[in-house]
């Protein structure tokens, strides 16, 4: 994912970048936070017209994607986003995309508004004080005679007092479906909520009595699970490659602050203890990278082992960089605990990472799980 090698990959991910310096520095994160706002709708329009919105859209349907993996691309692209703790809906677009282009049956038009930046749409998976299962619905969707009513409440929803359109599961007859449903739509309420990070927002999502039509039904019944399987392991490696780029970025800036302090005539970083710490870290820096181009590659390619890799990554990343982390705030000393220090802004991005779609100790289970049926598996052959 990192090691780009190729010569499209290499104009996009120096284009992303110097976009992302321009655009929305940390300074402009900060300003975010202090205006009370999660983006600028503008910004992602102008987002979107580098293609940012449509890497995981076939060129059939108006996406495309420089490499053609366009699941590799989007990890590129959340890894520059990490390196600035960049505000916007590029995960929840890219989520709902992915779905959507699973089942595009009379969705041509809703993809194509999408990739252009004109809707934000966000994926209304989440429920109050429920776990992360993407499969185990509360809300429930109703037959009626023009379509179906929508009743439950949805939370955790990723721009979601900013999303045009939501992506909802819900149980129907006994089966997980999903619904496309416009935010406007009668009974439905948003009410926003904060999160730990500055310009990530959230929002929990009542729906009484939503009526929605027939047409709203986001694929077959019989493909729905593995529609919301692909979408969950797009989400993580958005999330583990996004945290790949946070760790690089403060990486870089405690190693140039151990070079910069001098302590009794020396540098910081001659020091041995801080040294061990330092390759410490440079170690699992680069086992974090490793684990998530191995998960993103296994996606894009939509290998049967994909199911697995993402939760090796999300376990490995999402467990190392909080730790990580507060380290390079301890070998900052005391301006890392201030609030004008920018670490605070990465520290606080990868928490929230860390804690949605599945904590680190429930993918380490999974990943277990998924191990030992494949033991019993080759055990039975």
């Amino acid at each position: 994912m990192t090691d780009v090698a190729n010569p499209e990959q290499m104009l996009f991910a120096s284009t992303a970048q110097a976009f992302l310096d321009k655009e929305v520095p940390l300074s402009r994160v900060r300003q975010l936070h202090a205006d009370g706002a999660a983006f600028d709708p503008a910004w992602w329009r102008r987002a979107a017209e580098l293609g940012w919105a449509g890497l995981v859209v076939p060129e059939e349907l108006g996406g495309g994607s420089p490499s053609g993996d366009g699941v590799s691309d989007l990890a590129l692209l959340a890894e520059q986003a990490g390196r600035t703790v960049a505000p916007g809906p590029l995960h929840p677009v890219s989520v709902v995309l992915a779905g959507l282009v699973e089942a595009p049956e009379n969705r041509e038009m809703t993809i194509e508004s999408l990739v252009a930046g004109e809707e934000v749409a966000s994926w209304a998976v989440y429920e109050p004080g429920r776990p992360w299962a993407p499969l185990e619905p509360g809300l429930t969707a109703t037959a009626t005679a023009g379509g179906y009513r929508l009743d439950g409440v949805k939370d955790r929803v990723e721009s979601g007092d900013a999303a045009t359109l939501l992506l909802v599961t819900a149980v129907c007859d006994g089966a997980v479906r999903q619904f496309l449903v416009p935010a406007g739509t009668p009974g439905l309420s948003v009410e926003p909520q904060r999160s730990l990070d500055l310009v990530k927002r959230y929002a929990r999502i009542r729906f009484d009595g939503v009526e929605v039509g027939a047409d709203a039904v986001v694929g077959s019944a019989g493909q729905t699970a593995a529609v919301i399987e692909r979408q969950r392991q797009v989400a993580l490696v958005l999330q583990c490659a996004e945290t790949v780029g946070i760790l690089d970025a403060v990486l870089t800036m405690t190693n140039q602050w151990l070079l910069d302090r001098h302590s009794f005539g020396r540098p910081l970083a001659s020091y041995q203890a801080l040294k061990h710490r330092f390759a410490d870290m440079k170690m699992w820096f680069e086992a974090a990278r490793a684990t998530t181009a191995g998960a993103a590659g296994a996606v894009g390619k939509r290998s049967p082992e994909a199911t697995k890799l993402v939760s090796v990554a999300k376990a490995y990343v999402c467990e190392r960089a909080p730790v990580m982390l507060q380290d390079c705030v301890q070998l900052h000393g005391g301006i890392g605990v201030t609030w004008e220090h920018d670490l605070h802004l990465y520290l606080r991005r990868a928490a929230l990472n860390r804690a949605m779609f599945g904590s680190p100790e429930e993918h380490h289970r999974a990943v277990y799980a998924l191990s030992r049926k494949q033991q019993l598996q080759e055990a039975g052959a």
